[in-house]
Formats: C-alpha cells, structure tokens, sequence
C-alpha cells in the first residue's frame, strides 16, 4: 500500500492540473450569465417595450452547451477510453480556450451559437478524462477525488462575481476576463501534454470479454433515475443563468453576488451530503428530499418580491438543487445496471444534456414572449419541472429496489 502510494505521487501535479481545468470549467459554465446584456448588445439585439435589452438570445446560446454535450458523449469516452485520458483531457481544455477567445470576437448570435456548442463539447471531453484520472491517481479515495471535481467548480462559481466585480471596478471590460481564462486554458493544455498520467485500468474491458453479456434493468424506476439527470439538471441550470434577471426586478443593485450565495450551497451540500451518505442516509431518501426542498424555495421566491428571499434562495437552490442530486442519480441508476456502469452514466449525463438544451431554450423564448414578466414565469416553469423531479424520486425509492451504492459510484462531476 506504502508503494502503491509513493508510486502515485508523482501523478499528484496531472490532479491539480485536471482540477484547475474544472476550475475553470465552472468559470466557463456560469460567466455567460453574468454578461447577458453586453453580449445581446454585442449581438445586435432589440430593446424590448420596457427599455430593456432582449436577452433571449444570449439565453439561447447558453442552451447550445447542453446540445454540444449531446453531440460529444457518444465520442468523447471511446477516445478517452481507447485513446488515452490525455488526449481527451488536451481535446476539452484546448475547445475551453476556444470559447473563451471565441465568444469575445464573433458578433453573430449564429457563430455565438457554435462557439456555445464548442463549450459543451469541451466540457464532455473534459468530463472523460478527469473523473477516471483523479480516480486512478488516488485509488484509495477514489470517491474523495472524484467529489473535488464538484468542489473546484463551486469554488469558480463563488469567486467568479469577486472577479467580476474587481474587473467593474478598475473599469476594464469584460472580456478581459475571458482572455485571462482563455491563457490559462492554454497553458494548462500544455500540461496536461507533458505531465505523466496513470495506466489506465483494464479491468473493466477484459471482465466485457470474459463474461456473459451484460443485463440491463430497464424498469420503471431505471427510467426514472435515468430522467432525474434531466428534471435535477433543469432546477440548477434555469437558477444559476437565468438568477441576474430575477434579481434586478427584486431591486437588486448587484445581482452577481447571487452567484456567490449559490455556490456557497452548493459547496456546503457537496461535503455534508457526502458525510451524510457516509453515515447511512440512502440516496434515494435525498432525491426526494433536496428536490423538495427546491420547490418551497422557489415558490417562496415567486411570492415574496423581496431582494432578501433571493439572497436565501440562491443558497437553498445552490444546496439542494446543485449539491448532489445529479450526481445520486448517476449512482442510483448505476445500481440499475451494475454491469454497464458506463451505460449508466452516459445516460444519466444524455438527460442532463438535454435538460441544459431544453429548458434553456424554453427560457429564451419565454423571455422573449412575455418580457418584463420573462423572470417569475421561468420560476413557475422551475416548479414544475422539479414537482416532476420529486415524482421521478418516488417511482424510484418505492420501485422495487432502494440501491445503497458506495460514495465511488455517486460523486462523478
């Protein structure tokens, strides 16, 4: 074990370049958000009937990452699989750099629109080759390692307004922090180029070939773990791009700083949640209650117009909408399948895809249809969605089969 672990360390410097890479993903997730009017305006967008600026395109291109995800899954895990987790790792952090220089220089909303595919297209290469590198470069706490992908994506999502607001102030524009992440993106590129990775393990590829064919359980609580990736993926994702526009009709003079309540939740969740499943709370038990919990946070955000329920909001969704449900789910459908776990998270990750396309677009066009009200219809659309999500859980908890999966299934980023 001593030389297993001394053996691993020279691995140690690769980890702390994958997750400065998530680092910066979580950046590259949330920033256009925050810039949604310089970037409709940078777009050519027209002023709505209330004097403000029509966002629904930018919210459009935001939805373009979930349909590059789509795109890239089915390719990005044999090449990282197959090829090697480094070239994978290269590919996704190489695309980043693409979007950050990108999205500064076109003025289009159509090759806005690519670049945003490009996005999710880096993020499912990126996705292949960290979470089974941190796992192979610490195989003794392979689920501690996998969950510090969620935790450096939550620590960008906390300090990106800090940064937003320091680049406000010294009156610099915003894509300087789009350059500036852009070089990063670079140079951890070449890293990843040079630094030594692990073997990659073997055991799963020979077990395929010595053992009968793999049983898939498509029941109807499979099915709805599988659909959770989709309705745990919407509640975030609609919070997180579509918050700043909620925040500003509540009379919020910064909304950014919503961004840092939010993933102060989610950061808290990803640990407590952890511990809690350590201590035997089943998984199935918090994709019903986290959910829940989601829905009277958002009801209570529609009905009091208050900027103080925002600023609780943003911390209860970052909790219990982006602390771990997803991630629970994956682990759950996993014991649907034990002998195609990679079936199982693609899947898992396809519905999530889909929901970052599919809500988003829905949200563009309810921006664009019902204007100043765009805000707390898309909170209604939220409820809805994850009153759903609540019922997928339990068709799923009371289906047959309560699955109680180690922390090394159920923390993938």
């Amino acid at each position: 074990m001593t030389s297993n672990t001394n053996s691993n360390r020279k691995y140690y410097v690769t980890a702390l370049a994958l997750y400065f890479a998530y680092f910066i993903l979580g950046i590259a997730s949330s920033i256009m958000g925050q810039y949604k009017t310089e970037f409709a305006k940078a777009w050519g967008a027209s002023t709505l009937a209330n004097g403000t600026i029509d966002v629904s395109m930018v919210v459009s291109v935001i939805a373009a990452y979930g349909l590059g995800r789509l795109i890239a899954y089915p390719f990005a895990g044999p090449v990282s699989d197959r090829i090697g987790r480094r070239i994978s790792g290269f590919i996704g952090i190489a695309l980043y750099a693409v979007f950050f220089f990108g999205m500064i220089t076109v003025h289009s909303m159509w090759w806005a629109y690519a670049i945003g595919i490009i996005n999710g297209i880096a993020n499912s290469f990126l996705d292949t080759c960290v979470s089974p590198s941190v796992m192979e470069i610490f195989p003794k706490s392979a689920s501690i390692a996998n969950l510090f992908t969620k935790f450096a994506i939550t620590v960008a999502q906390f300090v990106l307004p800090f940064v937003i607001g320091l680049v406000a102030s010294a009156q610099m524009s915003y894509r300087v922090i789009f350059i500036g992440c852009g070089i990063l993106m670079i140079a951890d590129a070449i890293l990843v180029l040079v630094l030594p990775f692990p073997k990659q393990d073997k055991a799963t590829a020979e077990a395929k070939t010595t053992t009968d064919k793999p049983k898939h359980r498509f029941t109807p609580a499979a099915i709805a773990s599988i659909l959770i990736g989709f309705t745990s993926s919407a509640t975030f994702m609609i919070w997180l791009n579509c918050n700043q526009e909620l925040g500003a009709s509540y009379g919020i003079k910064d909304p950014s700083i919503l961004q840092s309540f939010y993933a102060v939740g989610a950061t808290v969740a990803v640990l407590l949640t952890a511990q809690f499943i350590h201590m035997g709370l089943k998984e199935t038990t918090v994709l019903v209650l986290y959910p829940s919990i989601s829905i009277v946070m958002l009801m209570l955000c529609y009905f009091i117009n208050n900027p103080v329920i925002l600023y609780i909001g943003s911390f209860v969704i970052g909790y219990a909408a982006a602390g771990g449900v997803l991630q629970l789910a994956t682990s759950t459908t996993i014991g649907f399948f034990p002998d195609s776990k990679g079936l199982a998270t693609s899947l898992v990750m396809i519905a999530s895809s889909v929901a970052n396309y599919a809500v988003l677009s829905a949200a563009a066009y309810l921006t664009k249809v019902t204007g100043a009200d765009a805000p707390r219809m898309i909170i209604l659309m939220n409820i809805v969605i994850t009153l759903i999500g609540v019922g997928l859980a339990l068709i799923v908890k009371h289906g047959g089969r309560s699955t109680r999966t180690s922390a090394a299934s159920g923390v993938e980023s």
